[in-house]
């Protein structure tokens, strides 16, 4: 497996993952391979933190962080994270975060917040997001919407996430 930048020309087949993906997921709104695309387009994009997995040269996973804002401070929004439903259960995804957050690391980001699966993300590092005194801009149970401190020391937060306009939130 090689987990690398996405690149233009990669644009159509992580549509297709993402589509594929969440077309079995739990909790989707059937829109997140085009959330993908309004992102690219938008200011919180991160080209760096938009990462693929290859698996024989073809693309079965991707992982988008963006930025968003926690209170005074910059922050990441790690959605979505898609793996091929064929492809799921084999360690892509976690790969996949684990790079993201190498990168965030290395670009100074100090904390990454995700919505979802409470049995998933605390794998990965992510413990409810209330612990660091972020909170949610909706309402959501406190297991599920969850932030890990990047860097080895992080700066104090207070605040409500404020997501890029294309969450639609």
């Amino acid at each position: 497996m090689l987990i690398r930048q996405e690149t233009e020309s990669d644009y159509d087949k992580v549509y297709q993952v993402v589509k594929k993906a969440f077309s079995r997921a739990q909790h989707s709104d059937g829109n997140e391979q085009d959330l993908v695309v309004a992102l690219r387009k938008s200011d919180a994009f991160l080209p760096e933190l938009s990462l693929v997995a290859e698996v024989d040269g073809d693309v079965v996973g991707h992982i988008l962080f963006t930025k968003n804002r926690i209170g005074s401070h910059t922050g990441l929004s790690l959605a979505p994270l898609s793996v091929s439903p064929e492809f799921q259960r084999q360690g892509i995804g976690m790969a996949l975060i684990k790079e993201g957050h190498r990168i965030a690391k290395e670009l100074g980001y100090a904390y990454s917040v995700v919505l979802g699966s409470e049995r998933y993300y605390p794998k990965a590092g992510y413990l409810p997001a209330s612990q660091f005194g972020i909170k949610a801009p909706f309402d959501v149970p406190d297991h599920n919407f969850m932030a890990i401190c990047l860097q080895d020391v992080c700066p104090p937060v207070c605040g409500v996430v404020a997501y890029p306009k294309e969450f639609g939130i």
